[in-house]
């Protein structure tokens, strides 16, 4: 249920619990490249104001480190940006298919 348009979540493929103590020094920093160059990614196919990068979770409810990576939209306003934009409570981005499958496949072509 993504709230804006692109949002993209990065995880590890090996378990893992908690997003600094569990990582070695060198597991982390790949993890954070990974996160930047996805990033990257997102800046080049959506041309947002802003990218916003949260390691969210718990291990009561979601007990995976993932990154989430989303987007701002140029011309929001400051009172909608920040986490906000990011609470399914004030709405989630209605993305046509067409339109999740295009950005998908440009952000793919940028990671290969």
């Amino acid at each position: 249920m993504a709230t804006l348009p692109g949002k993209v979540l990065v995880a590890p493929k090996a378990h893992v619990e908690d997003v600094v103590s569990r990582f070695s020094e060198d597991g982390y920093l790949r993890m954070m490249q990974a996160v930047r160059r996805v990033a990257l990614a997102v800046e080049e196919v959506l041309a947002p104001e802003r990218v916003y990068l949260l390691s969210l979770g718990s291990c009561q409810g979601n007990p995976h480190v993932h990154w989430h990576v989303a987007a701002l939209p140029p011309g929001v306003p400051y009172e909608q940006q920040q986490f906000h934009a990011l609470m399914a409570e004030h709405g989630v981005a209605d993305v046509p298919s067409g339109e999740t499958k295009r950005i998908a496949a440009e952000l793919r072509q940028r990671l290969v």
